[in-house]
């Protein structure tokens, strides 16, 4: 090879290796910038989660809601932070839990167990968004404007609690053909009580049946009433939706067995504390999926523009060993129907 030659080789040879080793800083240094964004911190969102139940009798719908995080990728220390307040039962704490959730500068507030914790919410914030589970007539009790544009910042997952009313009451008319008046246990204090008690003697009236309204605001009520089913004349109870009465299911399940009147609840979860029978939105779900509205407002949409969720999943569910005690048979009709059954 002559000289020149050789010297145009090493010069190429030369300027190829400078190529390589600008081409592999280029690789290295747009690795270290993709490190370095994926190591800028994110926000931390601050979820206030708000309830008018006992933490520890449901405890599983906190689980649910952590659950329903986690699958979106949300995990609780780590890049969000929740804030739980529970009101176990009394209401009336509501608006102070709420405002402290707030002094507590969170970013979302998710108000669970009843309209009751959705409107205190809303009294207490207008500008942090609020994802909420409640039911009976939202947009007539002043917590939204409209189901499809819920207006303001509020949003969430509407329970039909008001509507499946009529359907406990026509379970109760299939299960016991008998019964003639049937007592209905509701909490004047809740902003849809009297529409339910509208409703509901409505219903009673086409089924030939007459209404027993009884009321309670608290435990110590609810016991009395209990106690004078007799005196009423009350061959069966249909128990309205209400958060004071969710928090003492076991003890409402009890004395319904107690005073030996077969009882129709609103969730599963007063069955399982020893009840006959209730149907019901499938309340885990509900609250499970209370985290997809979470995700959507993290990533920026507004509350006012997602319209708030009716459920589809119902659950009917039967405890034949209540109905045993309490000395009743179920039909067979009645039990094909049923999505569980306690033996």
């Amino acid at each position: 090879m002559k000289m020149q030659d050789l010297r145009s080789a090493n010069r190429k040879s030369k300027i190829g290796k400078l190529k390589w080793a600008g081409l592999l800083m280029l690789i290295l240094l747009l690795g270290y910038v993709g490190m370095a964004e994926a190591q800028q911190p994110k926000k931390l969102w601050r979820i206030g989660f708000l309830s008018s139940m006992d933490p520890g009798a449901y405890a599983h719908l906190y689980s649910a809601f952590q659950q329903g995080l986690g699958d979106l990728g949300y995990i609780d220390g780590h890049n969000v932070i929740i804030k739980a307040r529970w009101a176990e039962g009394n209401t009336e704490r509501l608006p102070e839990l709420a405002a402290e959730l707030v002094g507590q500068k969170v970013d979302l507030i998710v108000s669970t167990g009843g309209t009751l914790t959705a409107l205190a919410a809303k009294a207490t914030t207008t500008s942090i968004p609020v994802v909420f589970t409640a039911g009976g007539d939202l947009v007539r009790v002043g917590l939204i404007s409209s189901l499809a544009r819920p207006g303001g910042n509020l949003t969430g997952l509407n329970l039909l609690t008001t509507e499946l009313g009529i359907k406990r009451l026509e379970l109760l008319k299939e299960t016991f053909p008998k019964i003639r008046r049937v007592g209905i246990l509701g909490n004047p204090a809740n902003p849809n009580h009297a529409i339910q008690v509208n409703d509901t003697q409505a219903a009673a009236k086409e089924l030939g049946l007459q209404v027993q309204v009884l009321e309670a605001r608290n435990l110590n009520e609810v016991e009395a009433v209990f106690s004078k089913l007799s005196e009423k004349n009350v061959s069966a109870l249909l128990m309205l939706p209400d958060a004071m009465l969710n928090a003492h299911r076991e003890r409402s399940a009890e004395l319904s067995t107690k005073s030996r009147v077969p009882a129709i609840f609103e969730f599963k979860e007063f069955v399982e504390a020893g009840g006959l029978m209730s149907y019901g939105t499938n309340i885990v779900a509900v609250y499970r999926r209370v985290a997809v509205y979470i995700d959507k407002i993290v990533k920026g949409a507004k509350p006012s523009d997602l319209p708030v969720e009716q459920p589809t999943n119902f659950e009917f569910v039967i405890n034949l060993k209540s109905a045993k005690q309490l000395g009743l048979t179920i039909p067979p009709n009645v039990l094909a129907r049923a999505d569980r059954v306690i033996r």
